[in-house]
């Protein structure tokens, strides 16, 4: 099923309204969607790499904005089914220390969702879930999803198709090896 949506979306890419269709992908998959926008991306930047900007600004707005809709599914969700349950089952106090511990690394979290292959969309709702500062969240998701949209559409405009194989084949990697560079210099700048 995956295989055959993944193959309509990259025929959409051909599409006039290819944008569009951009846009709704990037909003759907920070919520719910289960195929990132980068596979709408690839064939666009290569179409057009004088749009590659375009095309990244467009994926980076719409999955910011599917990232609110994300967290209002968490902030609302859990008042209304969620925290009564964990209540009934005597996990009341948990919920707390769990809050404290996601909102502590809140910025890490959303920032190493946002750059990398792990779903998004979880991060949103659990990022509305635990109540996390609304404008940290859309702080770090722009930084995170421009950082990897700008990217990947930067690469293809410099490299072309010959960097597409490479980009399907380890977007992950080069995504965890780009944010433990990150980090690392987070951590080198705070002890000089």
């Amino acid at each position: 099923m995956l295989d055959r949506l993944y193959t309509r979306l990259l025929a959409l890419s051909q599409h006039p309204k290819a944008l569009w269709v951009l846009a709704l992908v990037a909003f759907a998959e920070s919520s719910v969607f289960p195929i990132p926008p980068d596979f709408l991306i690839l064939p666009m930047v290569l179409a057009a790499p004088s749009r590659a900007w375009i095309i990244a600004s467009v994926a980076m707005v719409a999955s910011v904005a599917g990232g609110m809709i994300g967290y209002a599914i968490g902030a609302v969700m859990f008042e209304q089914l969620g925290q009564p349950i964990l209540q009934a089952l005597g996990k009341g106090d948990a919920i707390e220390e769990f809050n404290q511990r996601f909102n502590s690394l809140g910025f890490w979290a959303v920032l190493g969702a946002g750059l990398t292959p792990f779903p998004y969309k979880v991060i949103t709702i659990m990022s509305g879930w635990t109540g996390m500062h609304l404008g940290t969240f859309i702080a770090t998701s722009i930084l995170a999803r421009g950082l990897r949209f700008f990217i990947v559409a930067g690469l293809l405009w410099k490299f072309g198709a010959p960097i597409r194989g490479f980009i399907e084949r380890r977007l992950g990697l080069v995504s965890i090896l780009f944010m433990v560079l990150l980090i690392g210099g987070f951590f080198v700048v705070k002890a000089l």
